[in-house]
């Protein structure tokens, strides 16, 4: 693990250095518009964690000491974009104008505290001061906070030791019942754990045990969101891993499950993927690449807990079909394996090919995707229309009786398709 360089109190300079001059400046007018109002605002989390660590800074989470809501819509009113208040946690989004460097939303929280009903329950907020927000979030890395109004731009607020815990490269939840009022923190714990290398310290890990039986309270959306987010980072695969290790997939169903098998295909089609021109979307394919070897049964099972949408449901299961039937393919006519792929999306089939070791399957698949599934007969048809074919079963039989030529070489020339054409037409 990098030792961190030390960090001075104020990160103005560091702060300013990363920015485009785009979002400094738009930095800079929000922070004189809550001087104005007298608003003490910071921004906090893993911008600041990132920042520290000379991470790339994505996310501008904004925490105001007082109405968020009304200070969105005052810095929209004087520089334009659009603002959506969230009412339930008085928070809100300003999406502002400009250009692709400028953040695509910012988000404006007021600073508050949290209580839960009950495990896993949306949180009742209530206004407060910002100790009392950085009390209620997930890690000690993530409460660090910069001051960003008036006099006070750049200064650095560590006020429960995440610091020391991200010089030190340790991951520790704020309080023992973390994990229990919000289950989603303990994907977040692998994600961070695998993502900086970072080792969790034992008290925090004792309570992943403790809690994991809290998942199922989690509704489809917040647990399917979480894994999304997993997919997507660059170490997705230790990922999974850790959460399969931590007994955490099984505790969303039973048949989220990580094995060497899902772990060749995963590092093998993900790596695989980067090479070509245009590459799947990383999210759907590691999903394909993740639960492709469960039948129907099984997959429609891990819908009815995540509830995947249309287009992700349809890959999954295309891409298990593939898998499962594929090896029959193997010695076949070239015409075979494009009666069964074309049977399929094409990303379905990608996904496939991607996930295969070396082998048979694997070169007829790809065979498919390269050649075979652009060969088309000479004869179109229109073709059949002037010979006095009109269209129906019989006429697309023809059609596919001579893509099949084609493909199986027993046609090389047009003279050749036109006498078979012949032959097909006196059996229709």
């Amino acid at each position: 693990m990098t030792v961190l360089q030390p960090v001075e109190s104020n990160l103005s300079k560091r702060l300013l250095s990363i920015l485009t001059p785009e979002q400094a400046r738009l930095l800079r007018s929000v922070a004189e518009e809550a001087a104005h109002g007298g608003l003490p605002l910071y921004i906090v989390g893993g911008f600041v964690r990132d920042l520290i660590l000379d991470h790339p800074v994505q996310d501008f989470d904004l925490v105001v000491e007082g109405e968020a809501m009304g200070l969105a819509q005052g810095v929209a009113a004087k520089f334009g974009g659009r603002v959506i208040c969230h009412n339930r946690f008085k928070s809100a989004q300003w999406f502002p104008l400009g250009s692709a460097s400028t953040p695509e939303f910012v988000d404006f929280i007021t600073a508050r505290s949290e209580t839960y009903k009950h495990p896993a329950a949306l949180p009742t907020v209530k206004p407060g001061k910002l100790n009392d927000d950085l009390q209620r979030r997930d890690f000690t890395i993530n409460t660090l906070a910069i001051r960003l109004d008036g006099k006070h731009f750049g200064e650095l607020h560590d006020e429960l030791g995440g610091l020391e815990d991200l010089n030190a490269g340790l991951i520790r939840v704020i309080h023992p019942a973390s994990f229990t009022n919000d289950p989603t923190r303990l994907f977040r714990l692998v994600r961070y754990e695998q993502r900086y290398g970072f080792q969790i310290v034992p008290g925090t890990l004792a309570l992943v045990g403790k809690s994991r039986s809290q998942l199922k309270r989690l509704s489809a959306e917040r647990v399917r969101h979480e894994l999304d987010l997993i997919l997507d980072e660059e170490n997705a695969a230790p990922m999974l891993k850790r959460l399969a290790e931590l007994r955490i997939l099984e505790s969303v169903h039973p048949a989220l499950k990580w094995t060497q098998a899902s772990q060749g295909r995963f590092t093998n089609g993900s790596a695989a993927a980067k090479k070509l021109k245009h590459p799947p979307n990383s999210r759907s394919l590691g999903w394909a690449l993740w639960l492709m070897d469960n039948p129907f049964p099984v997959l429609e099972s891990i819908d009815k807990r995540l509830h995947f949408d249309s287009a992700l449901r349809k890959h999954l299961l295309a891409v298990s079909a593939i898998l499962a039937q594929i090896n029959a393919l193997v010695n076949k006519k070239p015409s075979r394996w494009v009666a069964f792929l074309d049977e399929f999306p094409l990303k379905a089939v990608q996904a496939a090919w991607l996930a295969l070791p070396s082998g048979q399957a694997r070169e007829g698949l790809y065979a498919y995707l390269e050649t075979w599934r652009q060969i088309k007969p000479r004869i179109s048809g229109h073709d059949l229309k002037e010979r006095g074919q009109q269209p129906g079963p019989g006429y697309q039989s023809i059609l596919r009786g001579l893509r099949d030529a084609w493909l199986d070489g027993k046609v090389k020339t047009n003279a050749e398709e036109m006498a078979l054409l012949e032959k097909l037409i006196k059996k229709k």
